[in-house]
């Protein structure tokens, strides 16, 4: 790969392949780091709420900010930096923010809604299982980056770039998100 990205986010809904790929992405540059933000929820002792759960919010903000911090001093100190998390485009600006860097790159991987459910039923060792959850936030990451009504003349549409047509190997995948990088298509600059 040419030029390391200083920061990349690769987020999409749970079994949109967003780990495994983030695994795979993180060994392409040297110095590299994997933050993964499920990571941030091991860190929770007691009161824990499950992050799906709307009660959850004030919870999931605290998590997130944590994880967004962490993300930022890794890249401040040279490292090319994976975050691997669900960040939707309606987090965006707020998490770039505490993240403390200027520009960052931002990849949504989103499979049908159908590979999703049947990763997250069929896959092991993973804490969600919760299929209606998943359901509720595939659904809410296609709202979330599809084209709506026409906005005012020079208005973007979503941030980054969503990649929905999706090799089935790791390798197809990662190629696909260098491809983005190296075009720019996935830079997001944070807002001042």
């Amino acid at each position: 790969m040419s030029a390391a990205p200083r920061l990349v986010v690769v987020t999409g809904p749970p079994g949109s392949g967003k780990s495994t790929v983030s695994e795979a992405l993180a060994g392409r540059w040297e110095p590299s780091v994997l933050v993964q933000g499920d990571a941030f929820f091991a860190f929770l002792r007691r009161g824990y709420v499950p992050p799906w759960l709307p009660e959850a919010h004030a919870q999931n903000d605290i998590v997130v900010r944590a994880a967004a911090a962490a993300a930022g001093n890794f890249a401040a100190g040279g490292m090319t930096v994976v975050y691997d998390g669900v960040i939707g485009p309606w987090f965006l600006p707020s998490f770039a923010a505490l993240t403390g860097v200027d520009t960052l790159d931002y990849v949504v991987l989103l499979p049908p809604v159908e590979t999703c459910l049947h990763r997250v039923a069929t896959r092991t060792g993973h804490g969600f299982t919760d299929l209606d959850a998943a359901r509720h936030m595939h659904e809410d990451f296609v709202r979330a980056t599809s084209p709506g009504p026409a906005g005012p003349p020079g208005s973007a549409g979503p941030p980054g770039v969503v990649l929905t047509e999706l090799p089935d190997d790791v390798a197809g995948v990662t190629d696909l998100i260098a491809a983005a990088l190296a075009s720019g298509r996935s830079r997001y600059t944070v807002a001042a």
